[in-house]
């Protein structure tokens, strides 16, 4: 019987469609894919949140009280994720200023241990740092598990809605085979205190 991670991926994309969700999916398929395959099979129970969706609820509000009921569901369920999936396109050499607004309304201790794959499309290779200068450190402060390899495309890597890179499959296929096991640890562990560190403690011993 396969294991359920609840699992949410947020797309940080304002335009509709986005590279950036092109990109998602495309992880979110090979990764659903390779923990299907696995020894232990899990099974990623899927909710997508974009951006652009949510401009207008979370734009002007400073505070969670005064968020609609739409915006209020989104950040719940990043919240109580098991395992998150976050992509963001690159503006200005970081990520969008909304983005890093919804998670400032996130609870400070929520993500807790939560594992986080890091994904980010932008005009060129040289942007590609936006990973490890900006996305990591922002679910640092949340002390979430962000994993190991996060994953970058270029226009030339997504073509209408596509991969069509050799390199970026290559990438996506190394960052999942680093996802499976920590996500089959979580899956499987019983221990209700900050499971995916514990499930990585299990693992190392």
């Amino acid at each position: 019987m396969s294991r359920i991670l609840k699992t949410v991926i947020v797309n940080g994309s304002l335009g509709k469609p986005s590279r950036t969700r092109s990109l998602l999916d495309s992880l979110h398929l090979q990764l659903g894919q390779a923990l299907g395959q696995s020894a232990q099979a899990v099974r990623l129970d899927v909710r997508h949140i974009d951006l652009v969706d949510l401009v207008v609820d979370i734009g002007p509000v400073l505070y969670k009280d005064a968020l609609s009921a739409q915006a209020r569901d989104a950040l719940e369920a990043i919240e109580t994720a098991d395992f998150l999936i976050v992509g963001s396109p690159v503006f200005r050499g970081s990520l969008p200023g909304l983005l890093k607004h919804l998670f400032d309304l996130v609870d400070q201790h929520a993500l807790q241990g939560t594992p986080v794959l890091l994904a980010a499309t932008g005009g060129s290779p040289r942007h590609s740092l936006v990973l490890d200068h900006q996305l990591r450190p922002l679910f640092g402060f949340f002390s979430a598990l962000t994993l190991p390899i996060g994953v970058y495309a270029t226009p030339e890597d997504i073509q209408n809605g596509v991969v069509v890179s050799e390199a970026l499959h290559k990438h996506i296929a190394l960052a999942v085979d680093l996802a499976v096991p920590v996500l089959s640890a979580l899956a499987h562990s019983q221990r209700s205190s900050q499971p995916a560190l514990h499930a990585l403690e299990r693992q190392a011993a």
